[in-house]
């Protein structure tokens, strides 16, 4: 009986130990990782000290399907939808027109049965009217909690300036009211953007003037995180800070948009631990999502997780780098295992259409079962439904990958 109550007593602690869990991911547009790392900007560094740093990639695949465009909004959207161009369909900074069949964190967050609160601080309005779709009955009449932008289009508190300095001064204010919104109203999930940093490059290109702005956008992200570190400070909360950037730049550093090495390579600091995705070449901004997913507990559907081209660089994965090989009427399918020696069990999956794509569901016909460790496998293409398209989806018990095949 005795140990039993000391069963019972050890249960209680643990459960009233545990504290909230909360995210805030934040993007300095435009900055490249060869700069963050000669500079060492202190704030960013901080925050990587409590958990990591490490190169990333944006672009999706070069010359396969999954291409897409270093380009701002394409950058966000990547982030928020953990998918490329041809799932999320936002192709610019302009003429927007997402696919909101792709959720976004926020779309996952408000579907929870837990009340999610959500808040977004954002020196442009876009990213919440269009990207995130907030209000569209595309996306559930999603509603953000806690709001402060519209500041681009507030001619009069913010004239313009020479060097686009009013940008600047809204990026002031956007991370001064994102820290006093997190000090007070501590939204579940908070993204915090700044805009400023690649109009800089832009401007003057590689120098000290982008320098500068770097360093000073790293002393906005100062304000977040000492709002975070208050509140864990005075409530029983753990917060997840993540800050990224959308895109590197060209090797002169003015421009940006295509696949070169320095236009790809982005980068990832957090302050929660992390595991061996996170060092790994193949890191990507498509996983920062479902890391602040999987970190905050929340469950996303099948289908929209089964679409997104990222995975979690917190807790424990399984397989990456999935790859296709036809051969006459077969497919080879191969990927790597982040613990060759440990075999844990794979299920592949196919779809021969793309009913999600416009809002559908689509039949997923389940062709076989292996191990981690076999690495690879083949599907015999004669005994599926005749088509020219396919969707693979390799799932194992800590994450899946997907590909697609065209025919």
């Amino acid at each position: 009986m005795k140990k039993f109550l000391v069963f019972v007593l050890c249960v209680l602690a643990v459960v009233a130990q545990a504290k909230t869990r909360k995210a805030v991911y934040i993007i300095i547009d435009g900055v490249p990782a060869d700069q963050i790392e000669r500079l060492q900007p202190p704030t960013i560094s901080a925050i990587a000290a409590e958990g990591g740093y490490a190169r990333a990639y944006t672009g999706g695949e070069i010359g396969q399907y999954s291409q897409t465009a270093t380009i701002s909004a394409i950058g966000y959207t990547n982030l928020l939808t953990a998918t490329w161009y041809n799932k999320h369909n936002v192709g610019g900074n302009s003429n927007l027109k997402p696919n909101y069949n792709y959720w976004t964190l926020f779309r996952i967050a408000k579907e929870q049965q837990k009340d999610y609160k959500t808040g977004l601080y954002s020196s442009w309005t876009d990213n919440r009217t269009v990207l995130i779709g907030e209000g569209k009955p595309e996306t559930g009449h999603l509603k953000i909690d806690y709001v402060r932008d519209g500041y681009d289009l507030d001619t009069v508190q913010f004239p313009h300036k020479d060097l686009e300095l009013h940008i600047f001064d809204i990026d002031e204010k956007v991370s001064k009211e994102a820290a006093q919104s997190i000090r007070t109203d501590a939204p579940d999930l908070s993204w915090v953007y700044l805009w400023y940093t690649d109009d800089a490059g832009h401007i003057k290109g590689n120098g000290k003037f982008f320098d500068d702005y770097v360093m000073k956008a790293d002393n906005q992200i100062k304000r977040i995180w000492e709002a975070v570190q208050y509140r864990e400070a005075n409530f029983d909360e753990e917060w997840m800070v993540v800050v990224t950037t959308d895109h590197g730049r060209d090797e002169s550093g003015y421009g940006h948009g295509a696949q070169s090495w320095r236009e790809r390579t982005t980068w990832i600091s957090t302050n929660v631990p992390v595991n061996v995705r996170f060092q790994s070449p193949s890191l990507s901004i498509t996983d920062i999502a479902p890391s602040i997913c999987r970190y905050l507990g929340m469950v996303t559907p099948q289908d929209v997780l089964w679409e997104q081209d990222g995975m979690p660089f917190v807790g424990k994965v399984d397989i990456y780098d999935l790859q296709t090989m036809p051969y006459d009427q077969s497919v080879r399918l191969s990927w790597k295992s982040y613990y060759p020696s440990v075999p844990v069990p794979v299920t592949v999956y196919v779809a021969t259409d793309n009913k999600f794509k416009e809002g559908g569901k689509d039949t997923y016909i389940k062709v076989l079962t292996t191990t981690s460790t076999a690495q690879k496998c083949e599907v015999d293409l004669s005994k599926l439904p005749e088509s020219k398209f396919y969707k693979f989806v390799v799932v194992t018990p800590n994450n899946h990958l997907n590909r697609w095949l065209y025919r």
